[in-house]
């Protein structure tokens, strides 16, 4: 994974609806960068969907959240469209941001092991600069977490 107080990796990736997307475009706004496995399964619905429960929290923080899969532009846009996402799917097929971002690991299941995304976030800041990792996380309580480390942060 890579480490807080490092600059974060610039991409440039298709969203659900087929607009090209820039981490640069957000500069001046915190931007949470939350990878998953896949589109349409238990736990990255879960996930999806308390982000979605939690975005106008981050509206109002002014925090910008994306998600990322390797999942194509149209399974994304039928997963936003299914689930009334209010936020940002990028595709990433060939793998670049994923790499990049150092969430491509092997995992075991079942036994079987086998390659593939390591549910994992970056908070990064006004600056481009990763300002928190958070590694392994759980999908139905992730959004609240990344709210109640903030309000630590702001000393609330």
């Amino acid at each position: 994974m890579l480490e807080a107080n490092t600059k974060a990796p610039l991409f440039t990736l298709p969203d659900q609806n087929g607009d090209m997307v820039s981490l640069s475009s957000f500069a001046g706004k915190k931007v949470i960068l939350y990878f998953y496995p896949r589109d349409n399964t238990p736990g990255c619905t879960r996930e999806a969907v308390a982000f979605a429960s939690a975005y106008q929290e981050y509206q109002a923080r002014n925090i910008v959240v994306i998600g990322v899969s390797k999942d194509s532009q149209a399974s994304h846009l039928r997963f936003s469209t299914k689930f009334e996402l209010p936020f940002i799917l990028l595709s990433d097929p060939e793998l670049q941001v994923i790499q990049a971002y150092d969430v491509w690991k092997e995992k075991k299941m079942y036994g079987k092991v086998s390659m593939g995304v390591v549910r994992s976030t970056y908070l990064i800041d006004e600056n481009g600069v990763i300002e928190k990792v958070f590694p392994k996380v759980k999908p139905d309580t992730h959004a609240a977490e990344i709210l109640s480390w903030l309000d630590e942060q702001a000393g609330k």
